[in-house]
């Protein structure tokens, strides 16, 4: 697993060099358009490269990876704005003849798990309120299957007078393709109230086809605003389209036909609203961007390979009817999911764990995208910043509390597709698989075996994942449906679990280990979890053979795995080392379960073994290393500051207790700017260890 979807946030109300505040933090990347695998654009912050949190100047961009293409790639998206006569960017880095406009002032900049909002100064005469909201709605899948983000600019006066104003704001053809050597292609609508720039590859190839990496080779761009007598529009080279605005305040609606490489006179496709004289009264523009794909995932399921459509078609019959809903739809994204995961974060854990979830959730919801029909929905998953398999297991797993907490059902969507491709017989191992694919949307998996191998992390997560589903959604029926596969892995454990072969875990970055003290925990907790799920099924027999074996490795794993004869006593990293120790985070499955398996006396042991080898910036991942892990910190904070943990398998869905420790707190000394704490973000995975945090310099 080289990518984790929570990451963790530092810092508390900060403010940079520029005098704009930060809450709840300064995060190392700003989400913006954040929406989906294909839909993952950021405003890098850091220092080393980085904006400093300002969106006027910088260009944001993709999230990048080894197979991303061009390192640098930007998802050109610039704003301006006439006030008064006088020129000023409010995004981006617009230049027009070597110029560049003055940038606006920013003063603050807020995030919730669905909005990132700048304030700005414009010369003191007018305030912008420029919000990016990408709706997370796990309940309502119809909202949730739709690719698309909005932009919400609202602008006042702020000293009493009014001031004449035009605001601008264009995308570029960058959105179609991260290699700026490809041909785009463009055109203009405006139909049912709504004025739409759409782009595409002139070259379209269905689930990249023709060569792997984290764009999207084909489907269609949507840049759309209200259509109204005071907006004008342009497609053309940025330094016309941008120049005639700066020169005239609007544009002259005329479309370049020239397509061409990206790179070649880079093209814009760019709005003009002339906002009139604008007063103390706020007057706002909204805008989208929707990517639209009729088909989204090739799949080697069932009946062998298929196109899964992209689930919006089941409910929208058009790429325009779904642009037109989406735009109408802004009203009613009035900040229900903000309230919801606002309000359970700050009972579960204060302020420090709101600041996680809320920067954490657009994360997680953005590295899937709904597929299928209504009638047999699937959920695709991209390892995002990494190698791009496609259902990754073990990154299904520790992204599966949030789906859990919002809709359990988005789980069993998640697993389904493993659990066909294997129950069709197309893996031929004794083990779960370890992804679908090598290279998203191609979701062919492994008919020969091969790919990377995780044997007893993936059985255990597996097992693990569909009990937590079932017991979530009371679905018994799951379980019978897929008990065959279930109890083959279970034996796999059963053989390898107790005394793990030379493997990788999760942590495969750390490379290969045997005696995993952990791992071997996720496999003898899976071996208990399958003996509940015995039980529901009806399958008695296997329920106490299950039951007895598990109960038994447990004992034997404590003599193994446990030093008591260290000061204080601890667990190791792998069975032969007592000098090693690690984060025992496969502890959260027994709590997430309500399994009772682990004695009390581990996670006591553990709780008092962790604050003695904290660094500066947390506890590290194991001791071969000095970094960790973003997705442990959670999970062991959970397990070892709490006696007990009911919240996530209780019938009403809340966020799992998460009391404050030395694994996760913001602090102002663990800025993002300083270079030695390696915070992962999306922006920053390419130039991090996937996935890790250094926790000591």
């Amino acid at each position: 697993m080289k990518f984790h979807l929570f990451l963790l946030a530092l810092g508390a109300l900060v403010s940079n060099g520029s005098g704009s505040t930060f809450t709840p933090a300064r995060p190392p990347a700003i989400p913006l358009a954040v929406r989906s695998p294909y839909m993952n654009t950021w405003l890098e912050v850091g220092s080393d490269g980085g904006s400093g949190g300002n969106l006027a100047g910088y260009w944001p961009g993709p999230q990048p990876g080894p197979v991303a293409g061009p390192n640098g790639a930007v998802t050109g998206w610039a704003g301006l704005i006439k006030v008064d006569g006088t020129s000023y960017t409010w995004m981006g880095a617009p230049q027009v003849d070597g110029n560049f406009p003055t940038n606006v002032a920013q003063t603050s900049f807020e995030y919730t798990s669905e909005r990132s909002t700048f304030i700005m100064n414009v010369a003191s005469k007018v305030s912008m309120n420029v919000t990016f909201l990408n709706p997370v709605t796990p309940k309502d899948l119809k909202r949730q299957s739709i690719i698309g983000t909005y932009l919400e600019v609202t602008v006042a006066s702020m000293d009493g007078a009014t001031h004449s104003v035009q605001l601008y704001a264009d995308t570029s053809a960058e959105w179609v393709s991260i290699h700026n050597t490809d041909v785009a292609e463009w055109s203009f609508s405006n139909t049912n109230g709504i004025a739409s720039h759409k782009s595409w590859r002139q070259t379209q190839s269905e689930f990249n086809a023709d060569y792997a990496d984290d764009a999207a080779h084909w489907g269609n761009w949507y840049w759309s605003t209200a259509s109204s007598s005071s907006l004008t529009y342009q497609s053309g080279t940025d330094m016309t389209v941008r120049g005639n605005f700066l020169t005239n305040g609007k544009l002259p609606n005329i479309q370049d036909t020239n397509y061409r490489a990206i790179n070649s006179n880079f093209p814009v496709f760019g709005f003009a609203n002339a906002l009139g004289n604008v007063g103390s009264t706020p007057v706002t523009t909204v805008y989208t961007i929707v990517h639209a794909q009729q088909n989204a995932i090739y799949f080697n399921g069932a009946n062998g390979d298929v196109s899964v459509p992209s689930l919006w078609t089941s409910y929208f019959s058009s790429d325009s009817d779904l642009v037109k809903f989406f735009y109408n739809d802004f009203s009613s994204q009035v900040g229900a999911t903000d309230h919801v995961f606002a309000v359970d974060s700050l009972a579960a854990g204060g302020q420090d764990y709101l600041t996680i979830t809320s920067l954490s959730a657009r994360q997680a919801f953005a590295a899937v995208q709904l597929c299928g029909t209504t009638s047999k929905p699937y959920l695709f998953l991209k390892e995002i910043s990494s190698d791009g398999n496609i259902q990754t297991v073990d990154v299904l797993f520790p992204a599966m509390p949030i789906f859990l907490y919002s809709n359990p059902i988005l789980v069993k969507y998640m697993l389904d597709p493993l659990f066909e491709n294997q129950e069709a017989g197309k893996f031929p191992q004794t083990y779960a698989m370890h992804d679908l694919g090598a290279n998203y949307p191609r979701a062919i998996g492994h008919p020969t075996g091969d790919g990377e191998m995780m044997p007893v992390e993936e059985c255990g997560n597996m097992i693990i994942s569909t009990l937590a589903y079932a017991q979530r959604a009371s679905d018994t029926a799951y379980l019978t449906a897929h008990y065959p596969i279930l109890k083959q892995w279970t034996g796999y454990l059963v053989s390898d679990s107790l005394i793990p072969d030379n493997q990788l875990s999760t942590d495969d970055f750390q490379g290969t280990l045997a005696n995993q003290t952990n791992l071997a925990l996720k496999g003898i907790i899976a071996i208990e979890a399958m003996a509940t799920i015995s039980k529901l099924t009806g399958h008695t027999a296997d329920a106490s053979n299950f039951s007895s074996i598990a109960k038994s490795y447990i004992s034997q794993w404590q003599k193994y795995a446990v030093v008591s004869s260290a000061n204080p006593p601890h667990t190791n990293l792998d069975y032969q080392d007592n000098s090693s120790h690690g984060l025992l985070y496969n502890l959260y499955a027994d709590k997430l379960l309500g399994l009772g398996l682990v004695p009390q006396s581990i996670y006591d042991m553990q709780s008092t073994f962790y604050p003695t080898v904290a660094q500066k910036y947390g506890v590290p991942l194991d001791t071969r290393n000095v970094y960790t892990k973003c997705m442990s910190f959670p999970t062991s904070s959970k397990l070892l500051c709490t006696t007990s943990n009911t919240d996530i398998c209780s019938p009403t869905p809340r966020l799992p207790s998460f009391p404050p420790s030395s694994f996760v707190q913001t602090s102002p000394q663990a800025d993002p700017e300083d270079p030695a704490v390696q915070v992962f973000t999306a922006a920053r995975a390419e130039e991090r260890i996937r996935g890790v945090i250094v926790v000591d310099v």
